[in-house]
């Protein structure tokens, strides 16, 4: 027999493994179900029937059950011999009072802003850009704002996904001891945040769109006078004379062409000896699981953008007037791509 070919009884395993990666779109329906109507929060206190669950949701038992029952089989939730389901590990992370829910990012990563330009992809990959405004009738960030509810839950599960990495990042860093940091887009400011609480000799600035600042998590007694917030657009202007500007799963949105626009705006508010640290997955050309591979797929299908190598990276800078120093891997899923004038 042919040693590249498969065995018979391997041909029905991968028959069965590429049978559940074509259907894998109903385990992401089965769990943004489970997070919507809070099932971790209901067995926070023990395990409850189907039947228990849906009086509490207002859903219809067999319909739960079954979901449930999909979800057990990925080792979300787990259910027994009497048909009660059970906590897991991973269900534990869906609970809203978590102390790194996974709840509200879930929920935002299976949203239609991304499930829907998922859909298209071949349309995708055959245009070579994402049809996004062509199912939504503006480009992605035009669509959060002129939709809040969508634009809300974008910025709340950002917040959500970020709490379970922001310490992990701030800590596989070596700050100064004194000095301002930029968080350029930085969101509600949990990076930020952490890596003041981290770095007491630091201050802090927030720059974000207006709206978005409205919402910040800054407000601790640990950090009174060390941090100020403000607006505007990084496509023109960041604050100037910072000793770091951070850049977290910022790059990763946008085109080549709109991330030299935001690099050429941090080079310009560099001072020397300033530093430019961009936060996200850096892509290893190998055949090994990785989510970043699978991020760079949603971006590419909703956003237009991309995550990219550390020659990608190098390239890009090199391009605003900023040269690569160093790639540091964090213990998330991110790394830290480092940065200085030239």
């Amino acid at each position: 027999m042919d040693a590249t070919q498969p065995a018979p009884g391997d041909k029905e395993s991968l028959t069965l493994r590429l049978s559940e990666h074509a259907l894998g779109y109903l385990h992401s329906a089965a769990l943004r179900v489970a997070a919507r109507i809070g099932i971790a929060d209901h067995l926070a206190d023990g395990p409850r029937t189907p039947e228990e669950l849906a009086a509490l949701t207002g859903v219809s038992a067999p319909h739960l059950q079954r979901a449930l029952r999909l979800l057990a089989t990925r080792e979300v939730f787990r259910e027994d011999k009497d048909g009660s389901f059970h906590l897991t590990p991973a269900a534990e992370l869906l609970r809203s009072d978590a102390p790194t829910s996974m709840r509200d990012g879930v929920i935002m990563l299976t949203d239609e802003t991304f499930w829907k330009p998922a859909g298209r992809l071949e349309d995708t990959v055959r245009a070579g850009h994402t049809v996004f405004d062509e199912i939504f009738g503006a480009p992605f960030f035009d669509h959060l704002a002129r939709v809040p509810s969508a634009g809300e839950a974008f910025d709340t599960g950002m917040a959500g996904l970020s709490g379970s990495e922001d310490d992990l990042v701030a800590g596989a860093y070596t700050f100064p001891a004194t000095g301002t940091v930029v968080d350029i887009g930085g969101g509600r400011g949990g990076l930020l945040r952490r890596t003041l609480l981290r770095n007491p000799g630091l201050t802090g600035v927030l720059y974000d769109q207006e709206a978005v600042l409205r919402h910040h998590h800054l407000e601790d007694p640990a950090l009174a006078g060390r941090w100020e917030v403000r607006p505007g657009d990084f496509f023109a202007s960041v604050p100037d004379g910072a000793d770091v500007y951070l850049l977290k799963r910022i790059l990763h949105d946008w085109s080549d062409e709109d991330c030299l626009r935001i690099l050429r705006a941090c080079r310009a508010a560099m001072k020397d000896g300033s530093r430019l640290l961009a936060i996200d997955a850096v892509i290893v050309r190998d055949n090994a699981p990785d989510l970043g591979k699978t991020l760079d797929v949603l971006m590419m299908t909703s956003l237009g953008g991309r995550e990219r190598g550390e020659q990608e990276f190098r390239r890009l800078l090199a391009q605003a007037g900023l040269e690569l120093t160093r790639v540091l891997p964090t213990p998330s899923a991110m790394s830290i791509v480092e940065a200085t004038a030239v």
